[in-house]
């Protein structure tokens, strides 16, 4: 949790802003950013392909598989929402 102070300068009119405490981040925070870049990794990792046995041979099966269409765009989301979620909370107050 941040504190901020804010102090007026008289002779400029100018408000200057100083910040004092914690970082903008807590642990909690961080392991949420962690756990969305895990999930995101794992989406990528089953979206990869695998070598063919044979080069000149299209295997459509191998290609169009329900891992590689839908369930790994479905990680790579849900990682997203993960890392949006970990930015945007706010730490607990104490």
């Amino acid at each position: 949790m941040a504190t901020v102070k804010k102090q007026t300068e008289a002779a400029t009119g100018n408000n200057v802003t100083k910040t004092t405490g914690n970082s903008l981040f807590t642990k909690d925070n961080y392991m949420w950013m962690v756990a969305g870049l895990v999930v995101m990794a794992l989406g990528f990792f089953l979206m990869s392909g695998g070598k063919s046995a044979d080069p000149n041979v299209f295997n459509k099966d191998e290609v169009y598989s329900t891992t590689r269409i839908t369930i790994a765009p479905i990680l790579i989301i849900a990682g997203l929402l993960i890392e949006i979620f970990a930015i945007m909370k706010k730490p607990k107050e104490s």
